[in-house]
């Protein structure tokens, strides 16, 4: 696959001057936690960005596993993928409705750790849209599949050992990106099941601190600032972790964008860590 000239992050009126270019593809990879009450299929048939494809991210994990939003296998991917009409040749831009970034970071990256290096992020997703005045349209798009092919880069993801190895460690940094209340074992789980808490050494940084107040990616000062205010430095290896693997990607972006190495994600993140019963501490990060 050729290497990408899309910046890793486009405005509004960057898409709107290329919608309808042959070989663009825009997607719509809305999707919510169960209690956030939202529907993003639902969403999607109300309004969408023209010309926008709808990517269930749910549909496009691994079936054979009870864990949410694991990866995929490479043919499964590239099936799912083709079936929306997207090939290897296509510019991709993917976006989200939540106001900052829960889902479209993780589409994001999975094209990218499938092989994919031509894929944006429309910065502040539909909300920035919307507040731009944009339009939006209920028409589903009509696709023609196309052939796409995937080979995972493994070293860009960590399984429940790896992460286990790493707790505690100097060399490694663990940086989950869930709430504070949920990181500090104060607020309950969204997956009642589970306990609250976090990974012995990790640190913590909100997905939602990486966005201003109107949805859209920080200045890159302002961002660098606030990673190294969580205490986590951008030249030590990184591994991020959330709930599922989603909002975790929003990290990984946000490395990128300022020129860090590539960090890894441990898919199963606390879904599967706190699942499994592995130690769990409380409290703020030390």
């Amino acid at each position: 696959m050729t290497a990408s000239s899309l910046p890793l992050v486009v405005s509004d009126s960057w898409l709107v001057e290329r919608l309808g270019t042959p070989g663009l593809v825009v997607l719509d990879a809305s999707w919510y936690l169960p209690a956030m009450g939202r529907d993003p299929r639902a969403e999607y048939a109300a309004g969408h960005l023209p010309g926008a494809r709808f990517f269930d991210l749910d549909l496009a994990s691994d079936p054979n596993t009870h864990l949410p939003h694991m990866l995929p296998a490479d043919d499964a991917f590239g099936a799912y993928v083709g079936g929306l009409g997207v090939g290897n040749e296509d510019d991709i831009v993917v976006y989200d409705g939540s106001g900052f970034n829960l889902s479209s970071a993780r589409v994001w990256w999975m094209f990218r750790a499938f092989g994919h290096r031509r894929v944006a992020l429309l910065d502040g997703g539909s909300k920035q849209w919307r507040a731009a005045g944009r339009v939006f349209e209920t028409t589903p798009a009509v696709v023609q599949p196309k052939r796409f092919a995937a080979r995972l880069d493994r070293t860009l993801v960590r399984g429940m050992a790896e992460v286990e190895a790493a707790t505690g460690r100097d060399d490694v940094q663990i940086v989950d990106m869930r709430s504070a209340g949920r990181f500090e074992g104060r607020d309950p789980e969204p997956r009642p099941e589970l306990p609250s808490g976090h990974m012995a050494g990790a640190r913590n940084l909100p997905f939602t601190e990486l966005v201003g107040p109107d949805g859209c990616a920080l200045p890159l000062d302002a961002l660098r600032a606030r990673i190294e205010r969580a205490g986590i430095a951008l030249d030590r290896p990184i591994i991020a972790t959330c709930g599922s693997g989603t909002s975790a990607c929003a990290l990984l972006l946000a490395l990128e964008r300022l020129g860090a190495p590539p960090a890894a994600l441990y898919d199963g993140s606390w879904t599967e860590w706190a699942g499994a019963q592995r130690p769990i501490v409380t409290g703020p990060a030390t």
